[in-house]
Protein backbone atom coordinates (compact mmCIF):
# COMPACT_ATOMS: atom_id res chain seq x y z
CA UNK A 1 0.00 0.00 0.00
CA UNK A 2 1.36 3.30 -0.95
CA UNK A 3 0.16 6.89 0.16
CA UNK A 4 1.03 8.45 -3.03
CA UNK A 5 -0.68 9.93 -5.36
CA UNK A 6 2.04 8.85 -8.13
CA UNK A 7 1.96 4.79 -7.22
CA UNK A 8 -2.30 4.86 -6.88
CA UNK A 9 -2.07 7.18 -9.85
CA UNK A 10 -0.26 4.16 -12.51
CA UNK A 11 -2.14 1.59 -11.45
CA UNK A 12 -4.90 3.07 -14.15
CA UNK A 13 -3.22 1.68 -17.09
CA UNK A 14 -1.03 3.18 -20.03
CA UNK A 15 -2.03 6.64 -20.76
CA UNK A 16 -0.27 9.10 -23.23
CA UNK A 17 0.34 12.67 -22.60
CA UNK A 18 -2.19 15.09 -24.62
CA UNK A 19 -0.35 17.46 -27.08
CA UNK A 20 -2.29 20.20 -25.69
CA UNK A 21 -1.87 19.81 -22.40
CA UNK A 22 1.89 19.43 -22.39
CA UNK A 23 2.29 22.72 -24.60
CA UNK A 24 1.16 24.65 -20.96
CA UNK A 25 4.31 26.01 -19.19
CA UNK A 26 2.64 24.96 -15.58
CA UNK A 27 1.48 21.40 -16.05
CA UNK A 28 -0.94 20.16 -13.76
CA UNK A 29 -0.47 17.03 -11.30
CA UNK A 30 -2.32 14.25 -13.73
CA UNK A 31 -0.50 15.56 -16.69
CA UNK A 32 3.02 15.48 -14.33
CA UNK A 33 2.18 12.15 -13.42
CA UNK A 34 1.08 11.15 -17.31
CA UNK A 35 4.33 12.63 -18.62
CA UNK A 36 6.47 10.40 -15.71
CA UNK A 37 5.66 7.49 -16.41
CA UNK A 38 8.71 6.04 -17.66
CA UNK A 39 9.84 6.69 -14.44
CA UNK A 40 7.57 5.57 -12.55
CA UNK A 41 7.80 2.42 -13.88
CA UNK A 42 11.72 2.27 -13.44
CA UNK A 43 11.65 2.72 -9.66
CA UNK A 44 7.98 0.97 -8.76
CA UNK A 45 8.81 -0.35 -5.33
CA UNK A 46 6.45 -3.40 -6.63
CA UNK A 47 10.01 -4.42 -9.12
CA UNK A 48 12.06 -4.58 -5.98
CA UNK A 49 10.40 -6.73 -3.86
CA UNK A 50 13.80 -9.03 -3.56
CA UNK A 51 15.58 -6.01 -2.81
CA UNK A 52 13.98 -4.45 0.50
CA UNK A 53 16.31 -1.57 0.88
CA UNK A 54 16.18 -0.34 -2.10
CA UNK A 55 12.24 -0.60 -1.71
CA UNK A 56 12.36 1.44 0.75
CA UNK A 57 14.71 4.13 -0.60
CA UNK A 58 11.77 4.59 -3.80
CA UNK A 59 9.16 4.49 -1.52
CA UNK A 60 10.27 7.29 0.97
CA UNK A 61 11.94 9.15 -2.65
CA UNK A 62 8.68 9.16 -4.48
CA UNK A 63 6.61 10.51 -1.34
CA UNK A 64 9.26 13.75 -1.20
CA UNK A 65 9.22 14.24 -4.90
CA UNK A 66 5.41 14.03 -4.77
CA UNK A 67 5.22 16.51 -2.14
CA UNK A 68 7.99 18.60 -4.36
CA UNK A 69 5.50 18.90 -7.21
CA UNK A 70 2.75 19.57 -5.15
CA UNK A 71 4.14 22.51 -3.08
CA UNK A 72 5.66 24.14 -7.09
CA UNK A 73 1.61 23.94 -8.02
CA UNK A 74 0.50 26.45 -4.95
CA UNK A 75 -0.86 29.55 -5.98
CA UNK A 76 2.12 32.36 -4.55
CA UNK A 77 4.33 29.42 -3.82
CA UNK A 78 8.32 30.55 -3.82
CA UNK A 79 11.17 28.94 -5.39
CA UNK A 80 11.24 26.05 -3.50
CA UNK A 81 15.18 25.62 -1.87
CA UNK A 82 17.69 22.39 -3.41
CA UNK A 83 15.99 19.07 -2.69
CA UNK A 84 17.79 16.26 -2.94
CA UNK A 85 16.70 12.52 -4.36
CA UNK A 86 18.19 9.00 -4.15
CA UNK A 87 16.51 6.76 -6.78
CA UNK A 88 17.23 2.99 -7.75
CA UNK A 89 16.22 2.94 -11.68
CA UNK A 90 15.41 -0.73 -12.82
CA UNK A 91 16.79 -1.62 -16.80
CA UNK A 92 13.41 -1.14 -18.25
CA UNK A 93 14.49 -2.11 -21.84
CA UNK A 94 15.04 -5.65 -21.63
CA UNK A 95 12.70 -8.02 -22.99
CA UNK A 96 9.98 -11.04 -21.99
CA UNK A 97 10.55 -14.74 -22.30
CA UNK A 98 8.40 -16.59 -24.66
CA UNK A 99 6.27 -17.53 -21.51
CA UNK A 100 5.42 -13.99 -20.54
CA UNK A 101 7.58 -13.67 -17.50
CA UNK A 102 9.64 -10.54 -16.69
CA UNK A 103 13.33 -10.67 -17.09
CA UNK A 104 14.86 -8.79 -14.29
CA UNK A 105 18.38 -7.07 -15.65
CA UNK A 106 19.50 -4.88 -12.78
CA UNK A 107 18.99 -1.45 -11.83
CA UNK A 108 21.15 1.29 -11.01
CA UNK A 109 21.41 3.98 -8.20
CA UNK A 110 20.86 7.57 -9.30
CA UNK A 111 21.12 10.58 -7.12
CA UNK A 112 20.13 14.61 -8.07
CA UNK A 113 19.31 17.57 -6.61
CA UNK A 114 15.90 19.56 -7.80
CA UNK A 115 15.14 23.56 -7.93
CA UNK A 116 12.86 23.63 -11.00
CA UNK A 117 10.63 26.94 -10.99
CA UNK A 118 7.42 25.05 -12.91
CA UNK A 119 6.62 21.19 -12.92
CA UNK A 120 7.46 20.90 -16.77
CA UNK A 121 11.30 21.84 -15.04
CA UNK A 122 11.06 19.20 -12.68
CA UNK A 123 9.56 16.18 -14.94
CA UNK A 124 12.38 17.20 -17.30
CA UNK A 125 14.85 17.60 -15.14
CA UNK A 126 13.98 14.02 -13.15
CA UNK A 127 13.76 12.44 -17.04
CA UNK A 128 16.93 12.97 -17.73
CA UNK A 129 18.92 12.82 -14.48
CA UNK A 130 17.69 9.15 -14.54
CA UNK A 131 18.55 9.03 -18.32
CA UNK A 132 14.99 8.35 -19.68
CA UNK A 133 13.83 9.37 -22.66
CA UNK A 134 11.88 12.83 -23.27
CA UNK A 135 10.68 11.51 -26.52
CA UNK A 136 6.97 11.65 -25.49
CA UNK A 137 7.07 15.42 -24.58
CA UNK A 138 9.14 16.91 -27.53
CA UNK A 139 6.13 18.64 -28.62
CA UNK A 140 6.36 20.62 -25.55
CA UNK A 141 9.91 21.21 -25.73
CA UNK A 142 9.31 22.61 -29.27
CA UNK A 143 6.03 24.64 -29.00
CA UNK A 144 5.67 25.94 -25.66
CA UNK A 145 2.96 28.35 -26.32
CA UNK A 146 -0.61 30.01 -23.96
CA UNK A 147 -3.26 27.82 -23.01
CA UNK A 148 -6.01 26.88 -25.72
CA UNK A 149 -8.58 30.06 -26.00
CA UNK A 150 -11.35 27.52 -25.62
CA UNK A 151 -10.19 26.65 -22.34
CA UNK A 152 -11.29 28.61 -19.29
CA UNK A 153 -8.36 30.09 -17.49
CA UNK A 154 -7.16 28.50 -14.46
CA UNK A 155 -8.40 25.27 -15.50
CA UNK A 156 -6.40 22.57 -16.11
CA UNK A 157 -7.30 20.46 -19.38
CA UNK A 158 -7.16 16.68 -18.40
CA UNK A 159 -8.40 13.62 -20.69
CA UNK A 160 -7.17 10.42 -19.84
CA UNK A 161 -6.15 7.94 -22.63
CA UNK A 162 -6.01 4.14 -21.81
CA UNK A 163 -4.52 2.27 -24.58
CA UNK A 164 -5.98 -0.84 -26.02
CA UNK A 165 -3.87 -3.80 -25.85
CA UNK A 166 -3.28 -4.29 -29.69
CA UNK A 167 -1.62 -0.75 -29.30
CA UNK A 168 1.41 -2.67 -27.55
CA UNK A 169 1.27 -5.36 -29.82
CA UNK A 170 1.74 -3.12 -32.87
CA UNK A 171 4.14 -0.79 -31.70
CA UNK A 172 6.38 -3.02 -29.58
CA UNK A 173 6.12 -1.06 -26.79
CA UNK A 174 5.86 -2.82 -22.94
CA UNK A 175 2.29 -2.44 -21.44
CA UNK A 176 3.25 -1.19 -17.62
CA UNK A 177 -0.53 -2.32 -16.96
CA UNK A 178 0.94 -6.27 -17.84
CA UNK A 179 4.00 -5.86 -16.25
CA UNK A 180 3.21 -5.04 -12.84
CA UNK A 181 0.37 -8.11 -13.07
CA UNK A 182 3.24 -10.41 -14.34
CA UNK A 183 5.19 -9.09 -11.15
CA UNK A 184 2.70 -9.81 -8.60
CA UNK A 185 1.63 -13.18 -10.49
CA UNK A 186 4.83 -14.54 -9.90
CA UNK A 187 4.63 -14.63 -5.83
CA UNK A 188 4.00 -18.20 -5.06
CA UNK A 189 2.36 -20.30 -1.79
CA UNK A 190 3.64 -19.84 1.38
CA UNK A 191 4.10 -23.21 1.98
CA UNK A 192 5.96 -23.65 -1.50
CA UNK A 193 8.38 -20.72 -0.76
CA UNK A 194 9.20 -21.99 2.97
CA UNK A 195 10.45 -25.55 1.34
CA UNK A 196 11.97 -23.76 -1.09
CA UNK A 197 14.15 -21.17 0.86
CA UNK A 198 13.95 -22.47 4.26
CA UNK A 199 17.56 -24.47 4.10
CA UNK A 200 19.19 -21.08 2.56
CA UNK A 201 17.33 -19.16 5.69
CA UNK A 202 18.49 -21.71 8.08
CA UNK A 203 22.18 -21.35 6.91
CA UNK A 204 23.35 -18.05 6.93
CA UNK A 205 21.03 -17.46 10.71
CA UNK A 206 23.79 -20.32 11.47
CA UNK A 207 26.70 -18.02 10.21
CA UNK A 208 25.40 -14.92 11.58
CA UNK A 209 24.95 -16.25 14.90
CA UNK A 210 28.14 -15.03 16.32
CA UNK A 211 27.79 -12.00 15.10
CA UNK A 212 24.50 -11.58 16.27
CA UNK A 213 25.97 -12.31 20.12
CA UNK A 214 28.75 -9.80 19.52
CA UNK A 215 26.05 -7.01 18.38
CA UNK A 216 23.76 -7.92 21.30
CA UNK A 217 27.77 -7.97 23.57
CA UNK A 218 28.64 -4.28 21.91
CA UNK A 219 25.41 -2.99 22.20
CA UNK A 220 24.62 -3.74 25.92
CA UNK A 221 28.44 -2.63 27.37
CA UNK A 222 27.92 0.61 24.80
CA UNK A 223 24.55 1.69 26.86
CA UNK A 224 26.17 1.12 30.32
CA UNK A 225 29.60 2.72 29.28
CA UNK A 226 28.07 5.89 27.65
CA UNK A 227 24.99 6.11 29.62
CA UNK A 228 22.64 5.29 26.74
CA UNK A 229 18.62 4.88 26.63
CA UNK A 230 18.79 2.94 23.54
CA UNK A 231 20.90 1.87 20.49
CA UNK A 232 18.95 1.79 17.33
CA UNK A 233 19.01 1.68 13.43
CA UNK A 234 16.93 3.29 10.88
CA UNK A 235 17.56 0.75 8.02
CA UNK A 236 17.65 -2.71 7.63
CA UNK A 237 21.51 -3.14 7.81
CA UNK A 238 23.07 -6.82 8.29
CA UNK A 239 24.03 -7.64 11.55
CA UNK A 240 28.10 -8.02 10.54
CA UNK A 241 27.75 -3.89 9.58
CA UNK A 242 26.12 -3.22 12.39
CA UNK A 243 28.92 -5.00 14.76
CA UNK A 244 31.12 -2.66 12.50
CA UNK A 245 29.32 0.61 12.74
CA UNK A 246 29.24 -0.24 17.44
CA UNK A 247 32.99 -1.03 17.13
CA UNK A 248 33.28 2.25 15.64
CA UNK A 249 31.70 4.21 18.34
CA UNK A 250 33.32 1.81 20.94
CA UNK A 251 36.69 2.78 18.95
CA UNK A 252 36.16 6.71 19.51
CA UNK A 253 35.02 5.85 22.98
CA UNK A 254 38.32 4.69 23.59
CA UNK A 255 40.27 7.44 22.06
CA UNK A 256 38.26 10.34 22.98
CA UNK A 257 36.22 9.73 26.29
CA UNK A 258 35.26 13.38 26.60
CA UNK A 259 33.90 14.05 23.25
CA UNK A 260 31.79 11.56 24.30
CA UNK A 261 30.27 12.71 27.40
CA UNK A 262 27.11 14.75 25.97
CA UNK A 263 25.67 11.41 24.87
CA UNK A 264 24.16 10.75 28.36
CA UNK A 265 20.56 10.32 28.59
CA UNK A 266 20.05 10.28 24.87
CA UNK A 267 19.22 7.76 22.18
CA UNK A 268 21.49 6.91 19.46
CA UNK A 269 20.20 5.54 16.04
CA UNK A 270 22.69 4.80 13.60
CA UNK A 271 21.54 6.71 9.76
CA UNK A 272 22.40 8.44 6.52
CA UNK A 273 23.23 11.31 8.02
CA UNK A 274 24.56 12.95 11.71
CA UNK A 275 22.50 15.57 13.39
CA UNK A 276 19.66 15.03 15.92
CA UNK A 277 16.08 14.51 14.65
CA UNK A 278 13.03 15.54 15.80
CA UNK A 279 12.36 13.31 18.52
CA UNK A 280 15.89 14.55 19.67
CA UNK A 281 17.68 11.60 19.40
CA UNK A 282 21.15 11.89 18.31
CA UNK A 283 21.28 10.55 14.57
CA UNK A 284 25.30 9.11 13.75
CA UNK A 285 25.58 8.97 9.83
CA UNK A 286 27.35 5.69 8.67
CA UNK A 287 29.39 7.22 6.19
CA UNK A 288 30.73 10.07 8.51
CA UNK A 289 34.07 9.68 10.29
CA UNK A 290 35.07 9.89 13.57
CA UNK A 291 35.84 13.62 13.48
CA UNK A 292 32.35 14.36 12.48
CA UNK A 293 30.92 12.49 14.56
CA UNK A 294 32.99 14.31 17.27
CA UNK A 295 31.71 17.06 16.54
CA UNK A 296 28.05 16.42 16.56
CA UNK A 297 28.93 15.18 20.37
CA UNK A 298 30.70 18.78 20.74
CA UNK A 299 27.81 20.51 19.26
CA UNK A 300 24.74 18.72 21.43
CA UNK A 301 24.23 21.51 24.35
CA UNK A 302 23.38 23.44 21.39
CA UNK A 303 20.81 20.96 19.75
CA UNK A 304 19.12 20.45 23.22
CA UNK A 305 18.62 24.05 23.12
CA UNK A 306 17.10 23.99 19.98
CA UNK A 307 14.73 20.80 21.14
CA UNK A 308 13.20 23.11 23.75
CA UNK A 309 12.59 25.65 21.91
CA UNK A 310 11.14 23.63 19.66
CA UNK A 311 8.80 21.99 22.61
CA UNK A 312 8.32 25.73 23.57
CA UNK A 313 6.98 26.66 19.92
CA UNK A 314 4.59 22.86 20.57
CA UNK A 315 3.33 24.40 23.50
CA UNK A 316 2.07 27.97 21.75
CA UNK A 317 0.40 25.85 18.83
CA UNK A 318 -1.05 23.75 21.48
CA UNK A 319 -2.67 26.62 23.32
CA UNK A 320 -3.96 28.00 20.05
CA UNK A 321 -5.79 25.01 18.91
CA UNK A 322 -7.64 23.44 21.42
CA UNK A 323 -5.19 21.94 23.83
CA UNK A 324 -4.53 19.58 20.44
CA UNK A 325 -0.73 18.23 20.93
CA UNK A 326 1.59 18.53 17.99
CA UNK A 327 3.96 15.01 17.42
CA UNK A 328 6.65 13.87 15.51
CA UNK A 329 5.83 10.19 13.86
CA UNK A 330 8.83 9.16 13.70
CA UNK A 331 8.38 5.34 12.25
CA UNK A 332 5.62 6.57 9.72
CA UNK A 333 8.33 8.41 7.13
CA UNK A 334 11.73 9.52 6.68
CA UNK A 335 14.22 10.57 9.25
CA UNK A 336 12.98 14.60 10.02
CA UNK A 337 16.41 16.69 10.85
CA UNK A 338 15.54 19.26 14.37
CA UNK A 339 16.67 22.12 11.76
CA UNK A 340 13.58 20.87 9.37
CA UNK A 341 11.04 19.97 12.68
CA UNK A 342 12.00 23.89 14.62
CA UNK A 343 11.31 25.72 10.71
CA UNK A 344 8.12 23.90 10.13
CA UNK A 345 6.89 24.78 13.76
CA UNK A 346 8.10 28.02 13.22
CA UNK A 347 5.99 29.00 9.74
CA UNK A 348 3.17 27.38 11.13
CA UNK A 349 3.11 29.08 14.39
CA UNK A 350 3.43 32.73 12.02
CA UNK A 351 0.59 31.55 10.34
CA UNK A 352 -1.75 30.55 12.99
CA UNK A 353 -0.72 33.59 15.67
CA UNK A 354 -2.42 36.49 13.69
CA UNK A 355 -5.53 34.85 13.54
CA UNK A 356 -8.25 34.53 15.91
CA UNK A 357 -9.50 30.97 16.03
CA UNK A 358 -12.70 30.54 17.84
CA UNK A 359 -11.33 27.08 19.50
CA UNK A 360 -12.43 26.28 23.46
CA UNK A 361 -9.30 25.94 25.14
CA UNK A 362 -9.34 22.31 25.81
CA UNK A 363 -11.70 20.81 22.91
CA UNK A 364 -9.21 19.14 21.37
CA UNK A 365 -7.27 17.77 24.42
CA UNK A 366 -5.82 14.24 23.98
CA UNK A 367 -5.86 14.79 20.32
CA UNK A 368 -2.60 14.92 17.77
CA UNK A 369 -1.19 16.40 14.81
CA UNK A 370 1.52 16.14 12.74
CA UNK A 371 2.68 18.81 10.13
CA UNK A 372 3.80 18.24 6.98
CA UNK A 373 5.43 20.84 4.31
CA UNK A 374 4.34 18.30 1.50
CA UNK A 375 0.43 18.93 1.70
CA UNK A 376 -1.93 20.73 0.26
CA UNK A 377 -4.93 19.88 2.64
CA UNK A 378 -5.87 18.61 6.15
CA UNK A 379 -6.64 15.13 6.65
CA UNK A 380 -7.54 12.54 9.59
CA UNK A 381 -4.99 9.45 9.56
CA UNK A 382 -6.42 6.11 10.12
CA UNK A 383 -4.75 5.72 13.22
CA UNK A 384 -6.62 8.71 14.62
CA UNK A 385 -3.93 11.78 14.25
CA UNK A 386 -4.83 15.00 12.15
CA UNK A 387 -2.24 15.42 9.18
CA UNK A 388 -2.15 19.53 8.54
CA UNK A 389 -0.23 21.31 5.75
CA UNK A 390 2.35 24.03 7.48
CA UNK A 391 0.11 26.54 4.93
CA UNK A 392 -3.12 25.67 5.52
CA UNK A 393 -6.08 27.67 5.60
CA UNK A 394 -6.27 28.84 9.37
CA UNK A 395 -10.58 28.69 8.54
CA UNK A 396 -10.53 25.68 6.84
CA UNK A 397 -8.10 23.85 9.58
CA UNK A 398 -10.54 25.12 12.42
CA UNK A 399 -13.45 23.73 10.54
CA UNK A 400 -11.98 20.66 9.97
CA UNK A 401 -10.45 19.96 13.59
CA UNK A 402 -13.92 20.88 14.45
CA UNK A 403 -15.70 18.51 12.64
CA UNK A 404 -13.58 15.41 12.66
CA UNK A 405 -12.24 15.57 16.70
CA UNK A 406 -15.10 13.21 17.32
CA UNK A 407 -14.20 10.47 14.73
CA UNK A 408 -10.56 11.35 15.53
CA UNK A 409 -11.40 10.18 19.53
CA UNK A 410 -12.90 7.30 17.61
CA UNK A 411 -9.86 5.83 16.03
CA UNK A 412 -7.38 6.25 18.31
CA UNK A 413 -9.69 4.30 21.11
CA UNK A 414 -9.99 1.75 18.34
CA UNK A 415 -6.19 2.21 17.33
CA UNK A 416 -5.07 1.16 20.74
CA UNK A 417 -7.11 -1.40 21.38
CA UNK A 418 -6.17 -3.13 17.58
CA UNK A 419 -2.30 -2.10 19.17
CA UNK A 420 -2.80 -4.43 22.65
CA UNK A 421 -4.54 -7.10 20.09
CA UNK A 422 -1.52 -7.30 18.04
CA UNK A 423 0.92 -7.25 21.03
CA UNK A 424 -0.95 -10.51 22.83
CA UNK A 425 -1.61 -12.29 18.81
CA UNK A 426 2.54 -11.50 18.08
CA UNK A 427 3.31 -13.22 21.56
CA UNK A 428 0.94 -16.33 20.78
CA UNK A 429 2.17 -16.22 17.27
CA UNK A 430 6.08 -16.62 18.40
CA UNK A 431 5.08 -19.41 20.82
CA UNK A 432 2.74 -21.65 18.90
CA UNK A 433 5.34 -21.23 15.80
CA UNK A 434 8.84 -21.72 18.10
CA UNK A 435 10.49 -18.33 16.25
CA UNK A 436 13.45 -16.86 17.57
CA UNK A 437 11.87 -13.25 16.85
CA UNK A 438 8.80 -12.30 14.94
CA UNK A 439 8.50 -8.21 13.88
CA UNK A 440 6.95 -6.67 10.59
CA UNK A 441 8.12 -3.42 8.78
CA UNK A 442 6.33 -0.25 9.86
CA UNK A 443 4.45 0.24 6.85
CA UNK A 444 2.61 -3.12 8.05
CA UNK A 445 -0.02 -1.85 10.06
CA UNK A 446 -2.39 -3.60 12.66
CA UNK A 447 -5.24 -4.65 10.95
CA UNK A 448 -2.91 -6.44 8.42
CA UNK A 449 -0.22 -8.10 11.04
CA UNK A 450 -3.41 -9.41 13.34
CA UNK A 451 -4.86 -11.60 10.70
CA UNK A 452 -1.40 -12.40 9.16
CA UNK A 453 -0.81 -13.61 12.51
CA UNK A 454 -3.86 -15.62 12.85
CA UNK A 455 -3.61 -17.30 9.56
CA UNK A 456 0.54 -18.01 10.36
CA UNK A 457 -0.38 -20.26 13.82
CA UNK A 458 -3.23 -21.82 11.79
CA UNK A 459 -0.93 -23.05 8.75
CA UNK A 460 1.68 -23.96 11.73
CA UNK A 461 4.35 -24.70 8.97
CA UNK A 462 7.51 -26.38 10.82
CA UNK A 463 10.06 -25.07 8.49
CA UNK A 464 9.47 -22.09 10.52
CA UNK A 465 10.67 -23.21 13.81
CA UNK A 466 13.55 -21.21 15.50
CA UNK A 467 14.00 -19.01 12.57
CA UNK A 468 13.48 -15.07 12.43
CA UNK A 469 10.20 -13.89 10.89
CA UNK A 470 9.41 -10.53 9.25
CA UNK A 471 6.16 -9.14 7.82
CA UNK A 472 6.32 -7.30 4.95
CA UNK A 473 4.68 -6.69 2.02
CA UNK A 474 7.08 -9.30 -0.17
CA UNK A 475 9.10 -12.71 0.61
CA UNK A 476 12.89 -12.79 1.00
CA UNK A 477 15.67 -14.38 2.44
CA UNK A 478 17.61 -11.19 3.99
CA UNK A 479 21.59 -11.75 4.38
CA UNK A 480 21.33 -13.28 8.22
CA UNK A 481 18.66 -14.95 7.31
CA UNK A 482 16.01 -13.30 8.49
CA UNK A 483 12.40 -14.42 6.56
CA UNK A 484 10.71 -11.74 5.12
CA UNK A 485 6.81 -12.77 4.15
CA UNK A 486 3.82 -10.41 2.63
CA UNK A 487 1.12 -9.70 5.54
CA UNK A 488 -1.10 -11.23 2.80
CA UNK A 489 0.41 -14.56 1.86
CA UNK A 490 -1.32 -16.84 -0.36
CA UNK A 491 -2.04 -19.96 1.32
Amino acid sequence: MYVTTFLRYIRLGGRCVSARVLQRRNLSGADAINALRPFYFAVHPDFFGQHPREREVNENSLKRLNGYLENIQKPGERFPKPTNFTFYVRDTKEKSDPNGSLLVSGFRSVSFTLQSKDVLSTVLDVLRSCSLSVEHMQDVLKHETTKSSTQQPGTAFYRPIKWDKTYYTFTGFRDPEQELEQARRVEPTLSLWLRKNEPEATKKQNASLPHREELKRLKRELIQKLGLLNIRWQRKWGVAHKCSQLQSLSRLSTQSPEALLNLRGHIIIFTDQSGMNASGHVMLGTTDVHHQWTKLFERLPSYRSLFEQSAALKERISHLLGGIHVVHMERLGPGLTLEEHYNTLSSFLRRVSPQRLSLHPRSLQGLLMTLENDRSTPCLHEMGHFIIPTMCDTLQLQNFLQSQAHEARRRMLSKDKLEAEEEDIISSCLEDLCLRSLSKEPSVSSNQMIPCCRRLMEERSPQMQGLHLCVSHFYSVMQDGDLCIPWNWKG
